[in-house]
C-alpha cells in the first residue's frame, strides 16, 4: 500500500472526477451508436451522394445545362429515374445490412 500518505478526500475527487468522465464517454457512445443517428447518418450521407450524382447527371446532359430538345428531356427523365432506383436499392441494402 504505497498510497498511505495520500489524503482520503484527494481520493475520493479524484474517484469522483473518474466516475463523472466514465459516464460523459458512456452517454458520448451512446448517442453515437443509437439506432435513430446511425440511420440519419445515412440517410444524409445518401442524400448528399444523391445530391452529387444529379449535379453530375446535369453536367452530362450538357455542357451549359441547357436542354436541346425534347431527346434531351426524355434522356433527362430516364436518367433521374435510374438514379432514383439506384438511390432506392442502395438504401434497402444498406437498411438489410443494419437490421442483421
Amino acid at each position: 500500500m504505497a498510497d498511505r500518505g495520500r489524503d482520503p478526500e484527494a481520493l475520493e475527487r479524484e474517484i469522483e472526477r473518474t466516475r463523472q468522465e466514465l459516464a460523459r464517454t458512456i452517454d458520448a457512445l451512446a448517442e453515437r451508436v443509437s439506432p435513430r443517428n446511425v440511420a440519419q447518418r445515412g440517410a444524409e450521407r445518401i442524400k448528399e451522394e444523391a445530391g452529387q450524382v444529379a449535379k453530375v447527371a446535369r453536367t452530362m446532359l450538357t455542357p451549359d445545362g441547357q436542354e436541346p430538345g425534347e431527346r434531351a428531356g426524355a434522356d433527362r427523365r430516364a436518367l433521374l429515374i435510374g438514379i432514383g432506383v439506384a438511390v432506392t436499392i442502395t438504401a434497402f441494402v444498406v437498411w438489410r445490412r443494419r437490421r442483421r
